[in-house]
């Protein structure tokens, strides 16, 4: 399994409208992606949490490149700051161990 951690602080009014407006979308896409075994949101600290686990990293790709998810990208720096983390790993991870991972090892995007 191929798991996906991503979390974004949005910055001020603008920067939730931008974050909602881009997400909905996406996520909804994710939903119905090839390959998605788990799709959910939490929020922590002021970050916006987002967790996929995928069959593997391919069909992760394709959805990465899929327009909504393309075009949410592209606004990251309008929306705020946050990090991503990804990684392969045997069993479906908690929330809890998934954001470890992603405190630990995510890269600021």
């Amino acid at each position: 399994m191929y798991v996906s951690v991503t979390g974004i602080k949005p910055k001020g009014l603008i920067g939730w409208i931008r974050f909602w407006a881009l997400t909905i979308p996406a996520s909804k896409n994710a939903q119905k992606a090839e390959g998605i075994l788990l799709c959910e949101f939490s929020s922590r600290n002021h970050f916006q949490h987002t967790l996929t686990v995928w069959k593997s990293k391919k069909p992760m790709l394709a959805y990465v490149s899929s327009p909504a998810h393309l075009r949410a990208m592209k606004s990251i720096s309008k929306i705020g700051s946050g990090k991503v983390y990804g990684y392969e790993t045997d069993a479906m991870p908690s929330w809890q161990e998934a954001l470890v991972e992603w405190d630990i090892n995510g890269r600021e995007h």
